[in-house]
């Protein structure tokens, strides 16, 4: 088993037969393999049990895989689905202060660029309990930036939010891939439309990359609401 950063790799990310189990035997991934074919927004569907989440932590470094290889040509970072799980300190500047890289000195200028990159400019005093759902996820999807992770893996970042909020942070995400690289994990179908490509997970393996209108169109097909993945 390899978890490695490869900054020569010509994929921002590329998993091969990776195999995870939890401690009680049961298998979450099974020789999952597949790359991102260059920058932009990626999206993975599946019902619950099918391994998306576990992936994410795999490719972060919070789990360790069985066995495979995680190969990353830049690097990552986590946004979880309830941003509350990630967000530390009390104001947005001292959020973004804290995730900037180690040995970076604090540059106000550089908090407010990165706030203003995803639409909080001048929140930088702002306490972080009065924001909405909405702008804690754009809060945490600002720490990834400013920490300088290229790969953005985003756990249902929409699934607490309201449709307005939910447009919002998938626009934004949009905006931003590429030349960013971001792998959305989502359930609903809807989302697929705005993407660059989609797969399926099923069982713990990964399907084919193809266009996110056409993966909509097949799980429709067989039956799915036309809100949820699985």
């Amino acid at each position: 088993m390899a978890e490695r950063s490869t900054p020569a790799l010509p994929s921002p990310l590329q998993i091969e037969r990776l195999r995870y189990r939890w401690p009680n035997g049961a298998s979450a991934l099974e020789h999952c393999s597949f790359k991102l074919p260059g920058p932009g927004l990626w999206m993975l569907v599946g019902g619950n049990g099918s391994g998306k989440s576990t992936l994410l932590r795999l490719i972060t470094g919070l789990l360790k895989p069985e066995s495979g290889q995680i190969l990353r040509g830049c690097s990552p970072a986590l946004v979880f689905q309830n941003p509350d799980h990630q967000l530390l300190l009390p104001s947005c500047g001292s959020e973004l202060a804290f995730h900037r890289p180690a040995g970076h000195p604090l540059e106000r200028g550089r908090i407010d660029a990165a706030l203003e990159q995803v639409g909080l400019a001048g929140l930088a005093e702002r306490p972080i309990h009065s924001l909405s759902g909405g702008q804690k996820q754009r809060l945490a999807i600002a720490s990834a930036l400013i920490s300088g992770a290229q790969l953005l893996l985003l756990d249902e970042p929409t699934a607490l939010l309201d449709p307005d909020s939910q447009q919002s942070v998938l626009t934004l995400i949009r905006e931003l891939c590429p030349p960013l690289s971001a792998l959305w994990v989502t359930h609903r179908l809807e989302e697929l439309d705005h993407c660059d490509g989609a797969l399926r997970m099923e069982g713990g393996q990964a399907g084919h990359w193809q266009s996110g209108q056409e993966l909509r169109r097949q799980l429709e097909r067989q039956g799915l609401p036309r809100g949820t993945a699985g």
